[in-house]
């Protein structure tokens, strides 16, 4: 059973992520769990000392909340019915950021999907904040959708990386399910600096070919660029609807976050995101 988390704030860019991770997960058996927060704008001192002229205010944000979410889930099962699919709604008087990290330890989540924000221009999806801050902190994988995509079943998947981790089972098992499950083809994308590879780095490519020895894969070296445009030029050439990057404090999503040039340009995709945090190489260890 997939346990899919799923933040809602009832607009259409949150329904698209809905939409997409009923479609791409049509044949498996998932639990959806749709999480909305709230905070109302009068909330510090006179509402938490419970002052009578705010007396019911929390109650009146909670059934909205409630009734928003309701509303959702109906239209989910009116538009996409599967009896392989259940969907429980979870409300919270919370930041968003604090109840995903609740849920996710309490019900095991095995991914978190979410939509990106709009952006001003027609071609290009910036991520928003909060799917920036998730891709931060979150305890586990996260699938950021763009606003206004249109669903592709996840066929050509890119995968760029510089060779600097260790490679486990524990860290891509969501993009080898995501590629399993849909007989994808992952091209896994080195950007060349004109140096060998070191010792360290060849034995991390051999033991990633070894994880990814059960579906389709390819290799690629590119010439040597910005990673961003690196992605979105190799993104044409391999038809590629589905980007997955490991967060790694040594390597370039990382520091892609960072560097302020790049977040006033905004980091933007116009495909599906899935990102791999670098702590899962931990949960595998412990084991």
């Amino acid at each position: 059973m997939k346990r899919v988390l799923i933040p809602t704030d009832f607009s259409d860019n949150s329904y698209g992520a809905i939409a997409y991770a009923v479609q791409m997960l049509a044949k498996e058996e998932c639990t959806f769990h749709l999480l909305h927060t709230y905070t109302p704008a009068i909330y510090q001192s006179e509402y938490l000392l419970h002052s009578p002229g705010q007396v019911g205010l929390g109650d009146i944000y909670r059934v909205d909340s409630e009734e928003g979410l309701n509303k959702v889930r109906q239209r989910v099962l009116d538009e996409f019915t599967n009896p392989k699919h259940r969907f429980e709604i979870h409300s919270a008087f919370s930041i968003l950021m604090d109840a995903m990290d609740e849920l996710v330890e309490e019900e095991k989540i095995d991914l978190i999907i979410m939509g990106t924000q709009g952006a001003t221009g027609a071609k290009e999806i910036f991520l928003g904040s909060n799917t920036v801050h998730a891709i931060k902190r979150a305890k586990g994988p996260i699938l950021a959708i763009p606003f206004n995509y249109k669903y592709e079943t996840p066929k050509k998947i890119l995968f760029p990386t510089d060779y600097e981790i260790e490679y486990r089972e524990s860290l891509l098992k969501e993009l080898l399910f995501v590629a399993s499950i849909h007989g994808a083809t992952i091209d896994v994308m080195h950007i060349s600096t004109n140096l060998e590879l070191s010792p360290a780095q060849e034995a991390n490519k051999s033991i990633l070919a070894n994880l990814l020895s059960e579906v389709k894969h390819r290799f690629h070296e590119v010439p040597d660029q910005r990673i961003v445009e690196a992605i979105n030029s190799n993104q044409t050439k391999f038809n590629t609807n589905f980007l997955v990057m490991v967060k790694n404090k040594h390597t370039f999503l990382e520091n892609l976050f960072l560097k302020p040039v790049i977040n006033q340009i905004g980091f933007h995709t116009t495909i599906p995101f899935l990102v791999l945090p670098h702590h899962l190489l931990k949960v595998e260890a412990k084991v």
